[in-house]
């Protein structure tokens, strides 16, 4: 019996398209042979690598860990904080807890070697809070405060490695700047008994003595009436010094504590 009987026979037409077919057929298993089979088995198809939280490891480090890993690391940037030694992790993508194939490359990012460098701000004239605010904001830290006599209790001088420097000059982030802070000068004035003095009084001492007239809290309802003082901050007596805050309470005249009254309202 004939294998390709009639028009089918080996030298028709037919017999070459059927061979042109099985041709196609075999190169077509071995292709799907080789993607679906021989090349997942190379490749680990289908399977999967945690990433590993490395921010805040050392380069010198970082090789070894992830070859471990079967995982690779590229540096993609570099930037500066104070807060982490030179050439620390301190940025990965893939992030961690990421899935990825073996081999996968981990982008990094680094922290410099060297710091890069800000201007000082302009700390003169300042308090030492809004000192401590600016040089954060500029990346710089408030170290040693020195007290000097002074009529403010203002900044006076800053410092840097323990010698004067001035407002703009450049210093690597995360330096530590001296402050020279007045300290208002010394309490010579004895704070008067300004209890009982009318309130239009009593303002016109606290000018005249360079003080600051601070809150002022009235206690009872004083119109149609002169108000009064019936209790002050500091009290009578105390040490103060120019510039200080005088806090009041006003009232009625009636309002005023007696001299035995053993507290003031």
């Amino acid at each position: 019996m004939k294998l390709f009987p009639g028009k089918f026979a080996p030298n028709t037409l037919g017999g070459i398209l059927i061979s042109l077919a099985l041709a196609w057929a075999i190169i077509f298993v071995f292709i799907a042979l080789y993607f679906f089979t021989y090349l997942p088995s190379v490749t680990n198809h289908g399977q999967s690598i945690t990433v590993p939280n490395i921010e805040g490891m050392q380069v010198k480090e970082l090789e070894d860990f992830l070859i471990r890993k079967d995982l690779r690391y590229e540096v993609s940037d570099s930037t500066y904080s104070s807060k982490y030694p030179p050439l620390t992790v301190l940025k990965q993508y893939p992030h961690a807890g990421a899935k990825v194939k073996q081999g996968r490359k981990i982008f990094i990012t680094i922290n410099h070697v060297t710091a890069p460098t800000v201007p000082v701000p302009n700390l003169i004239d300042g308090s030492v809070v809004n000192a401590e605010a600016v040089l954060a904001s500029n990346e710089l830290k408030r170290g040693r405060i020195e007290l000097v006599s002074g009529p403010f209790n203002v900044v006076k001088e800053m410092k840097y490695r323990g010698a004067k420097i001035e407002p703009n000059v450049r210093v690597p982030k995360g330096s530590v700047i001296d402050l020279v802070v007045m300290d208002g000068g010394k309490g010579d004035y004895t704070m008067d008994n300004m209890v009982g003095q009318e309130f239009e009084d009593a303002k016109v001492y606290i000018l005249g003595a360079n003080l600051n007239l601070g809150t002022v809290t009235t206690t009872d309802d004083t119109v149609g009436i002169v108000p009064v003082v019936i209790k002050q901050i500091p009290e009578a007596g105390e040490k103060i010094k120019a510039g200080d805050v005088v806090d009041l309470w006003i009232g009625k005249p009636e309002s005023v504590p007696s001299d035995d009254d053993d507290e003031q309202l």
